[in-house]
């Protein structure tokens, strides 16, 4: 199959007029993924590569659809984004970009669907590709499965191995990989091995393939949770939620904070270790409630800081954080749209979904359910349990071929706490050895490790820009 019948035309530039190997007169960049992280480093390279006034190739490499990703590829109204559209934009350097566009659709709400949001993105970045004169999209429908350096080689020292079979050489790549699939390992093995046992709810259709006649069980109770239990809650049947320690994502204020009335940047430092700190921000939130009447305020305050707060940190007290204080961290920080935590507290109240403290202990198949055992001694009958604990970080836990592949070869290396790959400042690769890092860089959730808060769109659209600046002068 030639590139041109393997990819999707950009705007008015089909992604088949240009050689498929490398051409001097041009610098190639391989962006791999093509989510929301993919899409905005690939829509900031074709923003920024004028003001160097370069002539680059950008290669768009994902099998999926542009712009969706994990996130954004539901359709399901009721799934919505956790962040209001205010907070959305692609652009760093035009925060409204996303609120205009909602406008002239006629769309005014807060908070969007997801599917909407994906939509954006692939129109933003058909929309940068027509303005661009001087870098040129190539939109690759194929999957890296493993990526080759040879810095003997000036110029297009990476070789990215495609699932198709053939080879791209490239100067540099970047890594957009997104969330992978959850972790199994609480699963016991006759779970594991069930085939009432759903390992993603974000895999095509997996939510309806869920039984309609039975109890549903979903491990994890955090943003997968409430999303699944909106869509499985019915009449009939009880959908039950569990994890260590049943804690529940809190709402966003039913009225944003007005910018003028919002707290400063708190002065912290974390050198002093974890115990002080946590000290010091519970001290800030409670302020921030007696002035404001509302503790959110003082959580959004923290967001400029956290990455510092977070590198300040040694690491034992990193690792303590994780172990004891993320999930509460997480429920407060990354919080869910007004409407949705209405329907899911109506659901609770009407006994449809029941959430609680609780791990899986033991699980019997039967004819048409399984036996469940949870760790507290309690017993449930269900026809399905769904894994909804989130996405797996330990990169050596893995199951993709291309993560593999960098981590055999030394290309790269996980981070030594908290997940992802161990990055520079700058998000590119640190390899296992102290040799030359090799031209690959990386953003979002695979940066967790080393800088904790990275996975939302605010946080992102920053790095794509970053990045993108950092690889045109390159």
């Amino acid at each position: 199959m030639s590139p041109a019948e393997n990819t999707e035309r950009i705007g008015d530039e089909p992604v088949g007029h240009t050689d498929w190997r490398h051409s001097g007169a041009y610098r190639n960049i391989a962006v791999v993924g093509a989510g929301a992280a993919g899409t905005l480093t690939a829509m900031r390279l074709l923003h920024n590569s004028p003001e160097q006034g370069d002539h680059c190739r950008v290669w768009l490499i994902d099998p999926g659809t542009t712009g969706r990703g994990l996130a954004f590829a539901t359709d399901a109204s009721h799934h919505l984004l956790n962040v209001p559209a205010a907070g959305m934009s692609a652009h760093r350097d035009d925060p409204d970009h996303f609120v205009r566009w909602l406008a002239h659709r006629g769309t005014g709400q807060d908070f969007v669907t997801r599917g909407l949001y994906g939509r954006y993105l692939a129109e933003s970045l058909e929309a940068a590709s027509e303005r661009c004169g001087t870098t040129h999209l190539v939109r690759t429908h194929d999957r890296v499965v493993g990526i080759s350096h040879r810095p003997e080689r000036a110029g297009s020292s990476l070789c990215l191995q495609l699932g198709a079979g053939r080879t791209l050489d490239v100067d540099a790549a970047v890594l957009a990989l997104g969330n992978f699939p959850p972790d199994q390992s609480w699963a016991p093995p006759s779970l594991r091995t069930s085939p009432r046992f759903f390992t993603d709810p974000w895999a095509p259709g997996a939510l309806a393939s869920v039984p309609d006649d039975r109890d549903i069980l979903l491990v994890g109770t955090g943003l997968t949770m409430v999303d699944a239990a909106l869509t499985l809650k019915r009449p009939g049947r009880v959908v039950h939620a569990v994890s260590r320690n049943g804690l529940v994502p809190q709402p966003h204020a039913e009225s944003p904070a007005s910018p003028l009335t919002m707290p400063t940047v708190p002065c912290l430092d974390a050198r002093s270790g974890l115990t002080a700190l946590r000290r010091a921000v519970l001290r800030h939130i409670a302020g921030c409630r007696r002035m404001y009447g509302d503790w959110r305020p003082g959580m959004d305050s923290l967001r400029p800081v956290t990455v510092t707060l977070w590198l300040q940190l040694p690491p034992p007290d990193r690792a303590r954080f994780l172990s004891q204080h993320l999930r509460l961290w997480e429920t407060h920080r990354h919080r869910i749209p007004p409407v949705s935590a209405r329907a899911l507290e109506t659901a609770m109240g009407a006994g449809l979904v029941v959430i609680g403290k609780g791990t899986v202990a033991d699980a019997r198949p039967a004819a048409d359910h399984l036996h469940i055992r949870l760790d507290d001694g309690r017993c449930l009958q269900v026809g399905a349990v769904v894994n909804c604990t989130g996405s797996q970080t330990d990169l050596t836990r893995v199951d993709d071929p291309l993560v593999a592949s960098l981590l055999a070869s030394g290309l790269g290396r996980p981070a030594a706490i908290g997940g992802g790959f161990d990055t520079a400042p700058t998000g590119q690769l640190r390899p296992a050895s102290h040799g030359v890092p090799a031209p690959l860089w990386t953003l979002g959730s695979l940066r967790r490790g080393n800088l904790l808060e990275t996975t939302a769109v605010p946080e992102i659209r920053c790095q794509a820009d970053d990045l993108a600046r950092t690889l045109l002068q390159r």
